[in-house]
């Protein structure tokens, strides 16, 4: 499982960098899509990627919200991360996506945090 760990981490994070590309450019260029995908599914393989380093089997786990209450009974300080923003933590995140500017910078944000939070704690390092 800490393959699968490692797996997770690595592509959430280029995940969130592709994200981040995406939204250093002129606002007229900025395809929102790709912001808010990237941003979704970061936050998705981070999750994943935290239960499968601590023994869990992250692919029972359907949505954002399911993994996420999964993160926070091993370790109470993911209630740190804020989900309250994201708005499709309780979809497969294949199913939804959303256009505007400021609902994908929420997502963006919300990945950024989970990144910085899992750095923090010493969960990854690159």
């Amino acid at each position: 499982m800490k393959k699968n760990a490692s797996k997770m981490f690595k592509l959430a994070t280029e995940q969130l960098n592709e994200a981040n590309d995406e939204l250093f450019r002129p606002k007229e260029d900025v395809v929102s899509y790709l912001v808010c995908k990237n941003s979704q599914h970061a936050i998705e393989n981070y999750l994943r990627g935290y239960l499968y380093e601590h023994g869990v089997d992250a692919s029972v786990y359907i949505t954002i919200d399911s993994l996420y209450k999964q993160c926070k009974l091993i370790n109470k300080k993911f209630e740190n991360v804020d989900l309250s923003d994201f708005r499709c933590k309780i979809y497969d995140t294949d199913t939804r996506y959303c256009n505007e500017v400021s609902k994908v910078n929420n997502c963006f944000n919300v990945a950024d945090s989970l990144d910085t939070f899992l750095r923090r704690e010493k969960i990854i390092s690159y």
